[in-house]
């Protein structure tokens, strides 16, 4: 472990720059200010870096925008953007009201000698040159070795000589990027080493790429060395196999580095949400931390085992990064896991009544449906012949679309004991369903829930008659509910999911 290591290490997000070079994405303005203002004020990561200098007119009002908002709150010395071996980098920097800026130097010797076209010392040369200008302009400066990993493979003596230039300059920080992915943890360690030797490594960060799946552990390397800081972008995001995600490198450091981040763990789920809708990325159910499933126990024997004392129970807990442990409903399911969702339900049945649902509940997971928590009241309610109290039901739907019209929807509903009949146009079927919904509901009194996520699943192979499976996610009273609908068509897949939704919403007298 490296030696005159602090306790503290910086994170130092990267989304809004390297994130942004993820094929497909391109934020807005208020969407780069909305990431910056939550990555700053609500996780409280040590900097971020917002853009690289030049790139677009449009990007340097972004940047002026966010070290407006920045330099209000008193953060703007932790606002970095990108720069180059050119004072032109260092005007706009300047222009966009950056206090600090890291500018993109070559790291290995191949960079330098053949994309250049220049000696080393030529290069040390035009870096020191640019890092003094920026100086004199009141910025600070960082420097990126691109290419390090390979330069400390193929050509040692040539980063070293490079750092060795550094010393005569105004150096902040020195930055350290696996710009190809190439690195393993104990290779990544090894070349740490050998940069102590020559410059403190509290003076530099990593920044990791996952060509190798290797992000995540090589951060943790990193960490344990000494490294100052530590790159990283939400949910992954970046070019190629992306970057160290933001929430693995949190965690794994603050569990197994002896350091700690001063990023809030409880905020880390709310800005990748927030970016998977501005980047259009879905998360990946199973993604450490931030996955829609990390925090659910699908085995019956595991949550029998969390019953009898957390047996099944690591250090990630789900309320450490403000989410909830579930035990998934299917084929796989025991007695515990059902006695679990019961309890939180608050649900008392016999003995015999919970075997009845639990035979249930297996068959429908084997014939792969999908069982949610949302589901299990019905489930209840039909096994054991007892109609939910307040339950909706849509009696009749008829929707039409044209090509020169607006798609219109007329709807009968039974809701909160009254029967209502409303028409209305929308943008799509399901939007014009809606419509007359909201119409229905404020006529029986029934504040309807927000729509956050709505995903549609088509078996492969082109079938126009196959079965689609609709999942909705509503926030009600502060709280999600996701409700599934399965049917041949689409929109009505929608509406059984729609269904569901005020069915649980009213039986919880929400």
């Amino acid at each position: 472990m490296g030696g005159n290591m602090t306790d503290h290490i910086q994170i130092m997000d990267t989304t809004l720059r390297d994130g942004e070079q993820t094929r497909g994405i391109s934020f807005a303005l208020q969407e780069k200010l909305s990431i910056a203002k939550m990555l700053l004020g609500e996780v409280n990561v040590d900097r971020i870096e917002v853009a690289s200098a030049r790139v677009s007119r449009g990007e340097l009002e972004t940047v002026k925008a966010i070290t407006k908002w920045a330099g209000g709150e008193g953060l703007l010395e932790r606002v970095e953007v990108l720069s180059f071996v050119n004072r032109e980098s260092i005007d706009w920097a300047n222009e966009a009201g950056c206090r600090t800026t890291s500018i993109l130097a070559k790291g290995s010797q191949k960079h330098c000698e053949h994309q250049l076209r220049k000696t080393p010392q030529q290069h040390f040369s035009d870096v020191a040159a640019v890092m003094d200008y920026a100086s004199h302009n009141g910025i600070a400066v960082n420097v990126y070795l691109e290419d390090w990993s390979n330069g400390m493979k193929d050509s040692p003596q040539y980063v070293f000589d490079f750092v060795e230039s550094l010393k005569a300059t105004r150096l902040q920080r020195l930055l350290l990027p696996d710009t190809l992915g190439i690195l393993a943890p104990l290779q990544l360690q090894n070349y740490l080493k050998e940069m102590a030797r020559k410059i403190p490594l509290e003076k530099c960060d990593f920044h990791a790429h996952n060509d190798y799946g290797l992000a995540t552990a090589n951060s943790l390397i990193a960490a344990q060395e000494g490294i100052g800081g530590l790159h990283c972008t939400v949910n992954g995001l970046g070019e190629r196999t992306g970057n160290a995600a933001l929430a693995e490198v949190i965690a794994a450091v603050n569990d197994k580095a002896g350091r700690k981040c001063s990023a809030d763990e409880a905020a880390l789920q709310k800005i990748s949400v927030l970016l998977e809708r501005f980047s259009g990325k879905k998360i990946p159910s199973n993604k450490p931390i931030v996955g829609e499933d990390v925090f659910t126990q699908t085995a019956g024997i595991h949550a029998d085992g969390d019953a009898k004392g957390n047996l099944y129970v690591n250090p990630l807990t789900a309320e450490r990064f403000g989410r909830k442990r579930e035990y998934a409903l299917g084929k796989l399911s025991g007695r515990a896991s059902l006695e679990q969702n019961l309890a939180a339900l608050k649900m008392d049945l016999t003995p015999e009544q919970k075997k009845i649902i639990l035979e249930r509940v297996v068959m429908l997971g084997d014939k792969k449906e999908t069982v949610t928590s949302e589901d299990l009241p019905f489930i209840i309610a039909d096994v054991l012949n007892t109609p939910l109290e307040g339950r909706v039901k849509i009696t009749e739907c008829k929707i039409s679309s044209s090509l020169k019209g607006q798609p219109f929807a007329q709807i009968s509903i039974i809701l909160n004991g009254k029967q209502i009949s409303k028409s209305a146009q929308g943008n799509g079927c399901y939007d014009a369903f809606m419509n007359a919904l909201v119409q229905a509901a404020k006529d029986a009194g029934v504040e309807l829930p927000e729509l956050v996520d709505y995903e549609v699943r088509i078996p492969p192979g082109g079938k126009t008659d196959a079965i689609v499976e609709t999942t909705i996610t509503w926030k009600c009273s502060g709280k999600q509910i996701v409700t599934t609908g399965i049917d041949s068509d689409q929109v009505m897949a929608a509406i059984k999911a729609t269904e569901k939704m005020l069915n649980r919403m009213l039986c919880k007298g929400k």
